[in-house]
């Protein structure tokens, strides 16, 4: 059998992508708080109070991984849990001053990091892939939770 072109693959064009992403991000934003943990504080600026599962569904993070991401933050003092006032057994999360601070200080390097990051495209192709890496994200969101209804045929199949 003959080699595969790799090109043609998009999880291998994903995994450069990401690749290529966590360089510039780590240069550019921070190699202490990564790109999720952004994702995180700046779910709590959007929408403050929320709870974990409700954090890791707005930036698409499994339960683990947010846990993990919220307990990094919380030690870092970037993050306070509070008691849910309505429901005890559920804590709230919210941006302490230093968490807010440092978002700040992040979207403005991640805004930057983005334009370098997209320079290879005119202001039209990024509107197109932005487009279409959110269609395949979506798609590939209903493989992993199939009762979306979206399972690998797609909603008809």
């Amino acid at each position: 059998m003959a080699a595969v072109d790799l090109n043609t693959h998009p999880g291998h064009l994903a995994r450069r992508l990401q690749q290529g992403h966590h360089l510039l991000w780590n240069a550019m934003v921070s190699e202490e708080t990564t790109s999720p943990q952004f994702a995180v504080l700046n779910a709590l600026v959007a929408e403050p109070g929320l709870d974990q599962r409700t954090v890791g569904e707005r930036v698409n993070l499994d339960r683990s991984t947010v846990a993990e991401v919220v307990s990094r933050l919380t030690r870092r003092g970037l993050l306070d849990k509070v008691r849910d006032p309505r429901d005890g057994r559920r804590s709230l999360l919210r941006l302490t001053d230093d968490g807010a601070r440092t978002h700040r200080r992040l979207a403005v390097r991640a805004a930057r990091m983005s334009q370098v990051f997209l320079t290879p495209l005119s202001a039209e192709e990024r509107t197109v892939f932005f487009d279409l890496l959110r269609r395949v994200a979506d798609a590939a969101e209903g493989l992993r939770n199939p009762e979306s209804g979206e399972g690998p045929a797609g909603p008809e199949g």
